[in-house]
């Protein structure tokens, strides 16, 4: 889908950079992450039309939102990043802040190509790792973040290795995550509580901390 042909998302680009207090550089950023986005899902399945075309609401404030529950965090750790929800998005908005860094751990290949090249293109403060995330053992995170990865029992696996210390988990989920976290107490203890998502009525946040195995 060639850019021009996308619907006119001047008013969701608006409430984005109301919503997150971006400025003209993190916006110029964002242009040009969309189309990066864009171009290299015309050449493999990355996203489709339908997340281009609802690319700030649905998929960049949803990722954003995330700052607002961690304000004062500077290392975090995206797994399954993917196309780069959260974890671009989240790069974009921190970069230029004294002791960034986003850790984007995908075990795909090509995405991981198409990862390096946004951060690379924007000078984004991020470490790209072609790997899962249980097998690595990366230096302590503030924040460990997830999106469409998968049900909450298995994402805690993902996540054990990284949820250290103080560390916390920002997951974004759908209208199933009280479900999910029923079924995760199942196996796992922890701290949780449930968070609106201001990108849409359906959307939930699982704030989680103090994980350890049943």
């Amino acid at each position: 889908m060639p850019l021009e042909t996308l619907p006119d998302q001047t008013a969701a680009r608006d409430r984005f950079q109301h919503e997150t207090g971006a400025d003209a550089a993190a916006m110029a950023r964002m242009d040009a992450y969309l189309a990066l986005l864009q171009d290299w899902s015309g050449r493999m399945n990355l996203v489709g039309p339908s997340a281009l075309a609802e690319f700030w609401e649905r998929h960049a404030l949803d990722s954003a939102q995330l700052l607002n529950h961690a304000p004062e965090a500077r290392v975090w750790a995206d797994i399954g990043a993917g196309a780069g929800f959260p974890g671009l998005v989240l790069a974009i908005l921190l970069q230029g802040r004294p002791g960034v860094a986003v850790h984007l751990i995908e075990s795909m290949t090509k995405r991981c190509h198409f990862l390096r090249t946004v951060s690379g293109a924007l000078n984004l403060p991020t470490q790209v790792h072609n790997a899962r995330a249980e097998s690595l053992n990366l230096s302590p995170v503030d924040v460990v973040t997830a999106r469409a990865c998968a049900p909450l029992p298995r994402l805690l696996e993902y996540a054990r290795p990284l949820l250290k210390g103080p560390a916390v988990a920002l997951f974004l989920k759908g209208r199933e995550a009280e479900t999910e976290l029923s079924e995760a107490r199942k196996a796992w203890r922890f701290t949780a509580s449930l968070l609106p998502s201001i990108s849409g009525a359906d959307g939930r946040i699982i704030r989680l901390e103090r994980l350890a195995r049943v």
